[in-house]
């Protein structure tokens, strides 16, 4: 049987020089074939894994976290999964899949034999990828001994009631319930592993099995936890109790917030339940105000774009909005500007739904639709409060459109956000919204839209030669870049780009953080002019162009290029755009 160099210059893949240089590194490093393959970037993963399925006839299996079950992970002890990099997947009565990263490792292949035999277990194997194993190894980090003997405790309890989720409890018994040890160890344990984690939300929610708790880091949602189905009244009860929400009202969605001290830091946590069919689902919103308010450079803007929002910013009045779906960071990128903006001699205050960073010095307030205090009408009431700077937590119909467009022509700078597509549909969105076309060029400054991409990792990324498609579409776009960004990248026909790769630093992820793609769109005479005589996409694009807009892939081809994200991440967030 061909090993992996083998199969890979057969296959034309690699030369003889390149695997020879392979084989040096074995033997100096003591690293596998497949570390030192990837390490070097001479195929991808997903080739490499293939080839390596084909060659030992074992399926290849790709496992999504949310399938990994924290009882089965258990079958195989966390020393022994880790040593022999192979993990159990799935369970039925006694036959146990298992993934392995070197099925023909024949030490790995008798530690499975003997944990069989021990755990009275039958198993199937499959290959699974190097990124697939590190994944699913994390997953072990849930069991630590604390969260452990939550459970344990937690399910004596449950033993001993009779089980929460087999009647209907009153509003006493769930306080009872959710205020005793357990459950509020079981609630601290989440609420600290996704601080520890960086994670944005907390997900809680029942399925038919278990209650599942998930976090999302870095935009993507992945399992953490696994409890048992029975806790899922007590674990939102106990959490509705920290909101101050109704304990015994389950019929209808409720918002709260409350805040606590979590790894020696002083965390907010926004909560949003929501009925379903099987229970309660309950959202997090972590917000860590020491995350929350970002200088420029951490945001992604730079050159042009930097440029142009510090040109706006200085001048003394006007609108700058912001544009992007929900999660795009526009709410970040405005508290950015108003950290620049945020000196003694100023008055800002804002208007928010919900007020996400406390910020000192700044006047904040929180909109209550339900009591009739809307935008509209806390916009009316702000002008009375003498502010130089007003922020509006989102434009949403005619009035409040109608009014941010008269504080800025009144002598105010106003920012807020909006819902479009691009920078190019805001002037025709407030159009739509009412506001009158004349009114629009001397209230409007900046037009901004933005994407998250998640940041490669710095200890980690690997430098790769790009596939001739992927090579095709960065030299194209590179191509139609504004001449004032284009004369910065400097690239042969054999350029590199960097790839994700995981390490321990980034959790075996390949990315640390988020950054986001811009396109501004600044106020000009001709784009004045446009407004007045046409204003359809088609001249705004034309205008754009003329000023040397960034869209939004450009930007994010400029980042590729300086190694701060990947391909997939760019084209996932913004290859549609503007194409």
């Amino acid at each position: 049987m061909m090993n992996l160099l083998q199969q890979l210059i057969k296959k034309e893949l690699i030369d003889k020089k390149q695997a020879s240089s392979v084989e040096y590194d074995i033997k100096v490093s003591g690293k596998t074939e497949e570390e030192i393959i990837l390490q070097k970037g001479l195929v991808s993963e997903d080739i490499l894994f293939k080839l390596k399925s084909e060659g030992l006839k074992i399926p290849l299996k790709k496992v999504l976290l949310e399938e990994a079950s924290l009882e089965i992970l258990e079958l195989i002890p966390h020393e022994s999964a880790k040593y022999y990099k192979m993990i159990p997947l799935n369970k039925k009565d006694k036959d146990l899949e298992v993934g392995m990263v070197y099925p023909d490792d024949l030490r790995a292949q008798e530690a499975l034999k003997f944990l069989s035999r021990q755990g009275n277990f039958n198993y199937k194997i499959f290959l699974i990828s190097l990124s697939t194993f590190d994944g699913l190894l994390k997953q072990y980090k849930t069991m630590k001994k604390e969260v452990k003997i939550a459970l344990e405790e937690l399910e004596t309890e449950l033993k001993e009631e009779g089980g929460v989720a087999k009647s209907p409890i009153k509003g006493a018994e769930f306080e009872k319930m959710a205020e005793e040890a357990p459950i509020t160890r079981v609630v601290a344990v989440i609420l600290r592993q996704a601080v520890d984690t960086k994670s944005s939300d907390i997900h809680i929610e029942p399925t038919k099995k278990e209650l599942r708790v998930r976090f999302r880091v870095d935009g993507v949602l992945s399992t953490n936890l696994l409890l048992p189905l029975q806790a899922h009244s007590a674990v939102v009860a106990r959490i509705k109790i920290l909101s101050n929400l109704k304990i015994d009202e389950t019929r209808i969605p409720q918002d709260g917030r409350f805040s606590t001290k979590v790894s020696g830091k002083d965390i907010d946590f926004r909560v949003s339940t929501f009925p379903t069919t099987l229970g309660e689902k309950v959202v997090m919103r972590v917000l860590d105000s020491t995350e929350g308010v970002k200088e420029f450079s951490r945001l992604g803007l730079e050159k042009r774009n930097l440029d142009v929002v510090k040109k706006a910013v200085t001048k003394p009045y006007g609108l700058i909005l912001s544009t992007g779906p929900t999660g795009s960071g526009k709410t970040t990128t405005l508290y950015a500007i108003l950290n620049l903006l945020n000196e003694e001699g100023v008055n800002i205050i804002t208007l928010e739904d919900p007020v996400e960073y406390f910020v000192p010095s700044i006047n904040q307030s929180q909109i209550k639709p339900e009591i009739g205090y809307t935008f509209a009408k806390g916009l009316r009431h702000i002008l009375r409060q003498d502010p130089d700077i007003i922020m509006v937590g989102e434009i949403r119909d005619t009035e409040t459109a109608t009014l941010v467009t008269h504080a800025a022509l009144t002598g105010h700078i106003v920012l807020s956000t909006l819902h479009t597509t691009n920078a190019l549909g805001v002037i025709p969105r407030m159009i739509d919204l009412g506001v009158a076309p004349f009114l629009i060029p001397p209230s409007l400054s900046l037009a901004i839209a933005q994407r998250l991409v998640r940041i490669l990792c710095p200890d980690c990324k690997k430098q790769i030669m790009p596939e001739p498609k992927v090579k095709e579409m960065l030299l194209k776009e590179i191509e139609g870049l504004p001449l004032s960004a284009k004369k910065d990248v400097k690239v042969g026909q054999n350029f590199k780009i960097y790839a994700a790769q995981g390490c321990k630093k980034c959790n075996s992820e390949g990315y640390s953080g988020r950054i986001a793609l811009f396109e501004i769109l600044e106020m000009t005479p001709q784009l004045a002019e446009i407004i007045m005589k046409e204003p359809t996409e088609a001249k705004i694009l034309q205008e754009a162009k003329r000023q040397e807009m960034l869209f939004m892939k450009q930007d994010g081809i400029l980042k590729i290029l300086a190694g701060v994200t990947s391909v997939e991440e760019v084209l996932s967030a913004a290859g549609d755009i503007n194409d």
